[in-house]
């Protein structure tokens, strides 16, 4: 199982079960997106779709109770993603500023504020 099979679900069912929608959405091709959800289904051992020969019409009841969960790990996945960005932006380090009396007690602590946020 991998995040792409889980954005590939998570985007079938935003798009109205609409492959083609999700594919665009995923920047592949629908092919892909449908191989995708027939592997994320083996390795899972269920159906997550309703089906009308080719097309998805629905959530079967293991889907409706797998979706929240992919919803999560997505979610989480993101979270995780963002905080290793916030974290390796940081810039560590000391600055040293001199200033006058009157600089460091009104000039500075907006600055200092604004350049801390």
């Amino acid at each position: 199982m991998n995040f792409q099979q889980l954005r590939a679900l998570r985007e079938a069912v935003r798009r109205g079960f609409n492959l083609t929608a999700a594919a665009e959405a995923l920047h592949t091709s629908q092919p892909g997106v449908s191989r995708q959800i027939r592997e994320l289904e083996d390795e899972l051992g269920i159906v997550v779709f309703e089906r009308a020969g080719k097309r998805l019409t629905g959530l079967t009841e293991p889907g409706r109770a797998v979706l929240p969960i992919v919803e999560r790990l997505l979610l989480e996945a993101e979270n995780l993603e963002r905080a290793g960005a916030d974290y390796a932006a940081q810039r560590r380090g000391t600055l040293t500023i001199a200033a006058t009396h009157s600089q460091a007690r009104y000039a500075l602590p907006p600055v200092v504020r604004d350049f801390c946020a």
